[in-house]
């Protein structure tokens, strides 16, 4: 009966993490482009209070002893915070500047430019069905942004680099918690507060800090509550990736990154009302298949990989 009990509160614990996951995962997308479209809140700026919020939050799970920091030199996590900061605020601007699906569209690019970017700089081989389970993600992405009638080429830029800093960014964050033996958290500890310098140290030559428009200018209080509403959601965003990852397989983690890909394509043709063609459907369609068909082959592959480990002698 002890047992059972056991497995049930695990159960629960599990569903109430990926539903935490799912929700702030959908939501953090659909607030941050109602704060853009409605309220007109400087981006940078917004992402400066997300690393805020991020450290403060990990400051407070690191008293009540959710994991342990490690110290670390700064200069060996400087260029992993520097683009931190890239990944997000470029990755803001695509929200701001494009519609909400092709902006989801777009972070699928992410897998085809680590692929080329480890095969580049990295020297690291993949297999030929890998390579091909590419080509429906490009192209559907094209074919996306080909038939966009909101397509504009500040939003193709902002998309363009976030797609860049961002591979750039996740093949930073494997080399460096294998090379200094810690954990996402931990690296996160150390990172959210030095982007935030940095970050902090850049905004006001781009935003301006007081009048209309500004961080301390004469905002409504519906425009702070949505933005502090950001600020938390965006770091249970972080905190349930990690907590999903550790308690979940690769398979459980995947397929439930799919489910999310495709209400927030949904939701935001829905809540935003952004024109939708038919070619446009495709596109994502196709997308959706090579993200399946690499994910599918990349489990296979992890999962042949020990079992061949295990039959030799």
């Amino acid at each position: 009966m002890a047992v059972g009990l056991q497995d049930l509160s695990a159960n629960r614990r599990l569903l109430g993490g990926l539903l935490v996951n799912l929700l702030a995962s959908i939501c953090v997308v659909f607030i941050n482009k109602w704060i853009y479209v409605h309220y007109g809140f400087p981006n940078m700026t917004l992402t400066l209070l997300h690393f805020v919020a991020t450290w403060l939050g990990l400051f407070v799970c690191q008293k009540m002893d959710v994991f342990a920091p490690k110290s670390l030199q700064p200069q060996k996590v400087v260029w992993l915070s520097l683009s931190f900061c890239g990944f997000v605020v470029f990755t803001n601007l695509s929200l701001q500047s494009n519609s909400v699906g092709s902006y989801q569209l777009a972070k699928a690019m992410t897998t085809p430019a680590i692929i080329v970017l480890q095969t580049t700089c990295y020297h690291k081989s993949f297999s030929t069905r890998t390579k091909l389970t590419l080509v429906p993600i490009t192209v559907g992405v094209v074919l996306n942004s080909m038939y966009d009638i909101s397509f504009n080429v500040a939003g193709m830029t902002f998309a363009t680099l976030g797609v860049m800093v961002t591979s750039l960014y996740q093949v930073w964050v494997g080399s460096k918690q294998q090379e200094l033996q810690v954990n996402s958290m931990q690296l996160l500890y150390y990172q959210a507060p030095m982007s935030c310098v940095f970050l902090g140290a850049v905004v006001p030559w781009f935003e301006p800090l007081s009048g209309d428009g500004g961080l301390l200018g004469p905002w409504s209080l519906p425009v702070l509550v949505m933005v502090m509403l950001s600020c938390v959601v965006a770091f249970l965003v972080n905190l349930s990736i990690y907590w999903i990852i550790g308690n979940t397989s690769a398979v459980t983690y995947n397929m439930f990154g799919h489910f999310k890909f495709c209400i927030t394509l949904i939701g935001g043709y829905l809540l935003f009302q952004d024109p939708l063609s038919f070619n446009q459907v495709l596109g994502m369609l196709c997308t959706l298949a090579g993200i399946l068909s690499y994910t599918h082959l990349k489990l296979t592959e992890q999962e042949a990989g020990p079992s061949r480990l295990a039959q030799r002698p």
